[in-house]
């Protein structure tokens, strides 16, 4: 017999929709397929039908590709006498361009308090050159001298590269509230770890979750520790919010990711995905017998090579590992003469 049909994720949908096309997933729910330039080369968005017209959950960046691929689904698939957008959070991809609908089709935004107030502060913080800060927290990864040298002959991206003048009023949203859109009741649930305060929706009506980028077939969400707040601890906060969705989570609920395919078998994939990252821990924890900075750590945390186009978000991944493994006191940290870098070793 075939070993995939014990295989407890399961893909409905074998192939996304087409670059402007949709495919229905539920009655009134239709998923959106977008472009990012990137490794990671699409985002998922998707529209829910609303009376006349449509709520949209996430955007996708600002870019003229996007701007046209919107354009045509709003003269085609999408018109309709209203317009309202949710975000997930405050990524650029998720929220790129909720200004944009604002300010050109007069869309209302949802958000929650802490991802409008992240999207606002960064597409207003333009930088031309890079922050002392932003470069004191490389070194003291351990950043690499060829990749630090080379973004410092470069200007820093920059939030409002490729997101559009967040609109100045929002609507909020908060865990627990319950949304009514198109005849079906979501419940907004929650979670952190990938970017604070993400808002999922979950249907109370036919096993619909919208799970943003907290929850994804395949790959794992990035857990990543950024300057703004170089100690925090998103791998414990993403690891919380797992054990908070386990409760929830049914095996007949069709999860509808912020990339990849939407599935099925969401209890398992939440089992997966802790043990996945505990399993990274462990083998970090063993890792540190010997001091190592966080740019030292990659191939116990990912085992395998880190190109240069994927190491600064596996930079900021190994920095939250340690930061978790810290703070819960497993390892220690000094600071390394002449390049000021910190140095992890594991409490024995």
């Amino acid at each position: 017999m075939d070993s995939r049909s014990f295989d407890p994720i399961r893909f409905p949908f074998e192939h996304p929709p087409d670059e402007g096309c949709c495919t229905e997933i539920a009655d009134g729910v239709l998923w959106i397929r977008l472009p990012l330039p990137m490794a990671l080369d699409h985002v998922n968005v998707y529209a829910l039908r609303d009376g006349c017209g449509w709520t949209l959950v996430d955007t996708g960046i600002l870019s003229r590709r996007g701007i046209g691929i919107w354009e045509s689904l709003l003269r085609g698939p999408l018109e309709g006498k209203s317009l309202n957008v949710i975000a997930t959070h405050h990524h650029p991809d998720h929220v790129g361009m909720a200004g944009w609908f604002q300010a050109n089709r007069g869309s209302g935004l949802t958000a929650t308090r802490t991802s409008w107030l992240y999207a606002r502060m960064l597409t207003l913080d333009v930088q031309e050159a890079w922050p002392s800060e932003t470069l004191a927290f490389y070194r003291k990864a351990g950043m690499a001298p060829r990749i630090l040298k080379r973004r410092l002959s470069s200007r820093p991206y920059n939030f409002a590269d490729s997101v559009h003048p967040m609109p100045l009023g929002f609507r909020r949203i908060r865990d627990g509230d319950v949304l009514d859109i198109g005849g079906r009741r979501w419940r907004v649930v929650v979670g952190d770890g990938h970017s604070p305060e993400q808002a999922t929706l979950w249907s109370e009506d036919d096993g619909l979750v919208i799970a943003g980028d907290q929850v994804l077939p395949g790959i794992s969400p990035n857990l990543g520790v950024y300057p703004t707040e170089p100690d925090a601890d998103p791998v414990g906060e993403w690891l919380e919010s797992c054990e908070k969705f386990a409760r929830l989570a049914r095996e007949d609920q069709l999860v509808l990711p912020g990339h990849k395919l939407p599935f099925t078998g969401l209890p398992a994939r939440l089992n997966q995905l802790i043990e996945h990252h505990h399993l990274a821990l462990g083998r970090l924890l063993t890792h540190l017998s010997e001091p190592s900075t966080a740019h030292d750590c990659f191939r116990p945390l990912y085992m395998r090579d880190i190109g240069d186009g994927e190491y600064g978000l596996a930079l900021v991944e190994a920095v939250a590992h340690l930061n978790h493994l810290f703070q819960a006191g497993r390892i220690r940290r000094q600071e390394r003469s002449p390049d000021g870098a910190w140095v992890w070793t594991r409490v024995d």
